[in-house]
Formats: structure tokens, C-alpha cells, sequence
């Protein structure tokens, strides 16, 4: 196959410059790598050198491949060097001023045939490029950190981009050895927004309340199967990068609820501690690794109460022979004796409204999550109430974990952690294709790959039940009253008959 571009320049040698260098040199282009900086493109040239000579250690290139790829990548001195690319990436400052500058120059530089790209990760391209003399020639080309190991890039099209510019950024994607994704130019283009989902209603959790940093990664991980928890993730980006993010498209989608930001991290960055890299974020580190404190123990219960399930309960066939697999003394009468442990497990509504609209002793109820099939996961959620009793609370915690299984008990909330992060995923993934920013494939190309998910947001709602996530969206909207757990629109149409590629239409 014929090289598209088989001579790049990269304007900007930090991390994501250099990323973009090196694949780009490893698929055969010569690269004109520059910086304002001119230290900074022989630093970056000396690390992307070191790069390949661990490749040739471990076996994965050839020494005349090395050798091949280190002639490519050559240093420009001026932008002038760039005259004969016929494609130029910007991965400077994310500051719209300064990239509207940059373009500018460039323009006066390069023949009027060259594409010029932006590896932007927030702002508008339409914006931009609304002061170029050929707006249709530029676009987005959106690559992840770091650049190499992160197979995924969004092109992006802006107001005027040729279409035809978009699909030669994607064929040669894939010539280096990436998966290219289409989106439209909107806040946060793909994965940033879809993104919002995870970090933002963890943060609402915690606001809340309702339990601690390390109790949310690790449901969310043993749970959902998430790699990382969502406090874990922000330490690892850290709060000067994901914060303004947050800022970012909640602005530009003039302040739509689901994408509010948290005073929580706008505190923390105000206080420096922003992370994994300055030594303490969510989590204190020492030599790299987080401090986390320990789980809370499984209470020791001398006498077990019989327990009761509530009709309403969701999964309760399940439920019921989870109960008699722990060996506990379930009652199965119309309502609990007066001795009984009592079990709910709703979808969005908290256990209090639960146990006031079933008619149950507030003080004897626990709520348990079951979003999830238990078979599927490595926790159980227990919720109490207000009014839970201490006994009660350690009897269901006791018994839940018999088997081994770790289980975590929070306070009472609408919805249980997981069904909260869950359904804010599922609807805002949906909002992405009512919008039309990508196409429902893209969109779960784009989730997997660039945010590492267990499964793409809409094969999410799908294992688990669309009618699930919506009744889960709907209660919390009552709980709530709150604009941000409204049901999207495609997700209430695609509800009934599943959101998964082979039952979608673009």
C-alpha cells in the first residue's frame, strides 16, 4: 500500500509530539519534528531513539528497521523546514490563540495541497480554523497518551473540512498501526465525552456522602471490572489535566447538567494536590504506590436472624438462592416476621423510600445492589438507612460475605454506586448518538480503546438490561428531581429492543 503522507512535520516535541513523531517515522514517513524549544526536539529525538533500542532488545523491531526509522526522524530547525510536508500535526499549548496563530503561519508556509491537523483534545475545530485561508484542507486528528500503547485516534471534522481530508487522516491511521474513529466537531469529540460519565457521578457519589474514595475504585472495579477506579484514574491523569477538562465541556455545552464538574477537585487542584505525580491526590503515594486503607472487617455475628425478601426486589429468584447458598433462614410469607432481617433491592430508588412505600420496618431494612448478575461479580453492595440498626447492618454484612465474597456497605442513596456510574455511562453514550457525533461502532471503538472500559457503553447497557438502565434513570430522576438523570432520548426509543451494534442503525 502506498504511503499517504511520506513526509510529516510535528510541530511541538512534548509527550504527545513525540508520540505522534515516532509512529509516524515507524510507518515509513520522514518526520520533521519541531519546537520553539530547540532543546526540546533533540530531548525528544534522544527518548524516541531509546524507545526503539528497547524495541530492538526485546525483539520486536530488526536493527536495519531501527536504523531505518532513527534516518526518518530528523530535527527542524524553523518552520520553514515544514514547506514540503504533506501533512503537519500541531500538538502545542491547548490554547486556541496560540494554535490560530501557529496555523496561520504555517499556511504561508506549506503548499496549498498540505493537510494540517490538531491533536486538540478540547477545543472547537471549527474554531480553530475559522481564520485559515483554506479551512477544508484542516482537521482534527485527536491522539491518546501515550501515543504508542494507545491505538485509538478521532478525526475530527470541522464546519468546512473536506471530507475527503477526514478519510485519508483515517486510512493513514491505520497505516500506523491505529484505529481510527470519525466524530463530529463537538465538545470533548468522543471519548472526552463520553468519558464524562465515570469521574463526574463517582464525584456526586462522594458529595454525597455516601462513602469514601477507595470504596467507590474498588466496587467499580470488582463489580463492573473497570481497570482502574475513577479516583485512581484521576490520580494517574491528574486533577490540572482532567479538572479543566470537566470545566471545559460543561461550558461548552452551556452548563448541561449531566456534565457538571465537582468542587471537590476544583478544592483539590486549587491545593496542589492534583495526583499521582506530585505525591498525593485521592490517594497518598509512597515510591509510586497508594496507601489505601485497609476494608472494614466482616463483623462477627453470634446468632443470625431469618431474612425476608421483598416482592419488588430486582433479580429475586437470584437473590433467593444466593440467600440459600449462604445457608441463611429465609422467610418466604407475604411480610417479614418481626425477627427479620428484611432485603430490597431496587433499581434508582434509595433504601428509605423503599422501605416507606412497601410498608417496612425502616430499622430492619438493608438494600443490596443487584444491577449485576452476583455470579458476574467480585463484591456485593449492601445500603443501609437512616434508621438501620447496627445488628441488622452487621447480620446482612456477615452473612453476604460467608462465601469469601468481599462486600462493601454504604449509606443510603438513589441508586447503589454502580448503578448510578453505570446508567450516567449508558445515557450519555446514548446522547452521543441521538446527536449524531459518531456512529454507534465508532462509539464503542473509541470507549474500549481509549478509555480502557470492560465493554463499550452501549454492550454495557445491554448486558445488563436497557429497561434496567432507564428504570434506573427514571427513579433517580424522581429521587433526585435532578435534569442530569433525564433518559436520552435513543436510549428510551433503542430501550426495548437493545442498544448493541447488531440491533442499531446509524
Amino acid at each position: 500500500m502506498t504511503l499517504l503522507y511520506d513526509t510529516v512535520g510535528v510541530v511541538g516535541a512534548g509527550a504527545m509530539g513525540r508520540g505522534i513523531a515516532q509512529i509516524a517515522a515507524q510507518a515509513g514517513s520522514t518526520v520533521r519534528l519541531y519546537d520553539t524549544q530547540a532543546p526540546a526536539v533533540a530531548k525528544a529525538r534522544d527518548e524516541i531513539f531509546s524507545q526503539w533500542d528497547r524495541q530492538l532488545e526485546k525483539g520486536r523491531m530488526d536493527a536495519a528497521a531501527v536504523q531505518a526509522c532513527k534516518q526518518r526522524l530528523q530535527a527542524a530547525g524553523a518552520l520553514a523546514d515544514l514547506a514540503d510536508c504533506k501533512l503537519v500535526v500541531e500538538a502545542i499549548v491547548e490554547r486556541l490563540d496560540v494554535k490560530k496563530s501557529l496555523l496561520a503561519q504555517l499556511e504561508a508556509i506549506v503548499a496549498p495541497s498540505a493537510v494540517l491537523v490538531s491533536n486538540t483534545s478540547s477545543l472547537s475545530v471549527t474554531a480553530i480554523a475559522a481564520g485559515m485561508e483554506r479551512p477544508q484542507r484542516f482537521a482534527g486528528y485527536h491522539f491518546f497518551n501515550p501515543v504508542p500503547l494507545m491505538k485509538v485516534v478521532e478525526v475530527i471534522a470541522g464546519l468546512k473540512t473536506d471530507a475527503a481530508v477526514c478519510e485519508g487522516l483515517a486510512a493513514y491511521a491505520k497505516q500506523m498501526g491505529h484505529t481510527p474513529v470519525q466524530a463530529q466537531d463537538t465538545p470533548g469529540f468522543i471519548v472526552n465525552h463520553a468519558g464524562r460519565g465515570y469521574g463526574t457521578e463517582a464525584l456526586r457519589v462522594i458529595s454525597e456522602g455516601i462513602t469514601d474514595f477507595a470504596t467507590v475504585d474498588r466496587i467499580l472495579k470488582d463489580q463492573v471490572g473497570f481497570k482502574l477506579g475513577p479516583f485512581e484514574l484521576m490520580d494517574l491523569t491528574a486533577l490540572d489535566v482532567s479538572h479543566p477538562v470537566m470545566e471545559s465541556i460543561y461550558q461548552q455545552y452551556y452548563d448541561e447538567p449531566r456534565y457538571r464538574p465537582s468542587v471537590i477537585t476544583a478544592q483539590r487542584l486549587a491545593g496542589g494536590v492534583v495526583g499521582k505525580k506530585v505525591g498525593e491526590g485521592f490517594y497518598r503515594y509512597v515510591d509510586g504506590k497508594a496507601q489505601v486503607a485497609p476494608e472494614q472487617p466482616v463483623p462477627q455475628v453470634d446468632e443470625m436472624p431469618p431474612v425476608w425478601v421483598s416482592t419488588r426486589a430486582a433479580r429475586r429468584a437470584e437473590l433467593y438462592q444466593l440467600l440459600k447458598d449462604l445457608g441463611a433462614k429465609v422467610e418466604t410469607g407475604q411480610s417479614p416476621s418481626p425477627q427479620a432481617l428484611t432485603i430490597v433491592a431496587p433499581l434508582g430508588f434509595d433504601v428509605t423510600t423503599v422501605a416507606v412505600v412497601e410498608r417496612l420496618d425502616p430499622a430492619r431494612t438493608i438494600g443490596i445492589d443487584m444491577l449485576i448478575d452476583d455470579a458476574a461479580t467480585k463484591r456485593r453492595v449492601l445500603a443501609t438507612n437512616p434508621a438501620t440498626r447496627a445488628d441488622m447492618r452487621d447480620a446482612a454484612h456477615a452473612l453476604f460475605a460467608r462465601d469469601g465474597k468481599a462486600v462493601s456497605v454504604i449509606r443510603d442513596s438513589g441508586g447503589f454506586v454502580t448503578q448510578r456510574v453505570v446508567a450516567t455511562i449508558v445515557n450519555i453514550a446514548a446522547d452521543i448518538c441521538q446527536q449524531r457525533i459518531c456512529s454507534p461502532k465508532d462509539l464503542e471503538t473509541a470507549v474500549t480503546l481509549g478509555l480502557g472500559y470492560p465493554l463499550g457503553p452501549l454492550a454495557m447497557g445491554d448486558r445488563w438490561g436497557p429497561t434496567n438502565v432507564l428504570e434506573v434513570l427514571f427513579n433517580m430522576q424522581t429521587v433526585y428531581g435532578d435534569p442530569r438523570y433525564r433518559p436520552s432520548p435513543w436510549l428510551r426509543r433503542r430501550g426495548a429492543i437493545g442498544l448493541s451494534l447488531s440491533h442499531v442503525e446509524d
